[in-house]
């Protein structure tokens, strides 16, 4: 093969320089190039190894490899801040691991241990790539709700000092062991028997160690103090503990508190003018996903976990709080069963089938289990005005059940990009890659750059789409041509490689902060 010089060029082409003879291992060329948060242009994108070493217009490059890109949209590959693919990552099946469905999307980095979830000890799970290849980057969160659980249990109390002390301690030991920050679900018990002050005092400790604070609100609608109140303790939270907030799969929950997306992000926009880093990510579908119980029991009647919950399921005051969290829901024609013996079926359905009443059936089912549910809850209006903001950045939320696992990424380009409008095709890259990776502190991700690790997607503008849909939610995306993970391809002509290219992404905290 023979030598030719090498262009260097930053992603801005603002300068370039002739360097001694270099060959590349992978030419992606021709394609229409989004570098992440810079203009457009055609070109090509030459990769050695793990780590880009030339992007610019028609590259005289020696490759091993092609990838012909005419008339493909080329981008950093995307960033997903919010998944409950934890099992995914760490499961036996190595076709599992490689997460196919996100790499059909794009996605080549997802962050797990959401929504509080989090595992206490992180080192085994990150470490467990050594072993257990997986097919994306990933990095993980601590998450309170674990952290509550080990020190606390699931009783609905505050912590006593030692309690407190505990948790400090197991929030600096897995920052210590690579976590990324602290994640909460405020709206989950035994979350959401916690205090603000409490969470402060977590969410200080991470803060202190350059992590983030990741948060499910502790309302998200108005069960308890309400969607308003819910994002102004997110911001106090941010404000106490000195640490940048992201207000998770940000939305307008329930029929109470639809149009009220501008007045969520006026506050949004006031804390970030005070200097907060306050952030979002949204996925772009109008139904949520959670479960049975969280959607419909009264969260008193949670106090001390499923068993005490299963004792009180015949006191009135339960009923009562069901049947009003069913209207605030939309009713029972808005809950779809994921999984279980009525999966596809909505509760009003099932209430039919078994000739009775939905608050009757519901609790039927959670007798029997609980069970992920399909919620639609949200207004198009909401969406759209959330998903305007710079600072709203793109998300999945992915969970079983919910076409949001198959198809977020691919839905947001072709509905709210091309089909709506609502975004520029720039918008949605950089808001996808660039953004998310310099908020988590992601510096050489998120970019096609000289010098970034050479996680690429490159698809067909005309095709790419989603096709999950909430009857058949594990359908993937189309469009997808091509996608690279470390320099290595994933995604070759449309298909999976097989290629477990992916790393763990480990967060290091400041010098000294981990002594003992």
């Amino acid at each position: 093969m023979r030598h030719i010089s090498l262009l260097l060029c930053t992603a801005l082409l603002s300068s370039c320089t002739t360097l001694t003879p270099v060959e590349a291992d992978l030419l992606i060329a021709g394609g229409t190039i989004y570098p992440g948060n810079g203009e457009p242009f055609v070109g090509d994108v030459a990769i050695r190894g793990e780590r880009i070493v030339a992007v610019g217009p028609a590259l005289q490059v020696a490759a091993t490899r092609t990838i012909d890109a005419h008339g493909m949209i080329v981008s950093p590959g995307f960033i997903d801040p919010h998944t409950h693919m934890d099992g995914w990552l760490t499961s036996d099946d190595p076709r599992r691991r490689l997460v196919e469905p996100f790499l059909l999307q794009g996605v080549t980095t997802a962050f797990i241990g959401n929504d509080g979830n989090g595992a206490t000890r992180v080192k085994p799970i990150l470490d467990g790539v050594e072993t257990k290849p997986v097919g994306i980057n990933f990095a993980t969160f601590v998450g309170f709700g674990s952290v509550r659980k080990e020190a606390i249990g699931n009783d609905r109390r505050p912590p006593t000092d030692y309690e407190l002390s505990q948790q400090r301690t197991l929030v600096r030991d897995a920052m210590c062991e690579g976590a990324i920050g602290l994640s909460t679900g405020l709206f989950y018990a035994p979350q959401s028997f916690a205090e603000t002050d409490e969470v402060v005092e977590l969410a200080r400790v991470a803060g202190g160690m350059n992590g983030v604070y990741d948060t499910h609100l502790r309302d998200e609608a108005n069960y308890t103090v309400g969607l308003a109140a819910a994002v102004d303790e997110a911001i106090a939270i941010a404000r106490s503990a000195q640490i940048p907030v992201q207000i998770s799969h940000i939305k307008a929950l329930g029929v109470d508190l639809h149009g009220s997306a501008p007045a969520i992000i006026a506050r949004i926009e006031a804390a970030r003018a005070e200097g907060l880093d306050v952030t979002a990510s949204q996925y772009p579908w109008e139904a949520s996903g959670t479960s049975m119980v969280a959607s419909l029991m009264p969260l008193w009647a949670l106090d001390g976990g499923r068993p005490a919950m299963l004792a009180r399921l015949d006191d009135p005051r339960v009923r009562e709080g069901m049947t009003e969290n069913l209207r605030r829901r939309g009713g029972a024609g808005s809950l779809l069963v994921a999984e279980g013996r009525w999966k596809g079926k909505r509760l009003q359905q099932i209430a039919d089938d078994t000739g009775t009443d939905p608050v009757s059936a519901a609790l039927s089912v959670i007798r029997s289990g609980d069970v992920s549910v399909v919620s639609f809850n949200m207004a198009e209006a909401d969406i759209a005005a959330f998903m305007r903001q710079p600072w709203t950045m793109t998300g999945s939320d992915a969970s079983a059940g919910h076409p949001r696992s198959f198809g977020s990424f691919a839905r947001k380009y072709a509905v709210y990009v091309k089909e709506r409008q609502v975004l520029s095709l720039r918008e949605f890259i950089d808001r996808s890659t660039a953004i998310t990776a310099d908020f988590f502190g992601f510096r050489d991700r998120g970019r096609l750059s000289v010098g970034s690790f050479a996680d690429i997607a490159v698809f067909d503008p005309d095709t790419f789409a989603a096709r999950a849909t909430y009857e058949q939610p594990e359908l993937t995306a189309t469009g997808m041509r091509a996608v690279i993970v470390n320099g290595r391809v994933a995604v070759a002509d449309g298909a999976p490689s097989g290629e477990a290219a992916g790393k763990a992404l480990r967060h290091t905290p400041p010098p000294g902060s981990c002594s003992p």
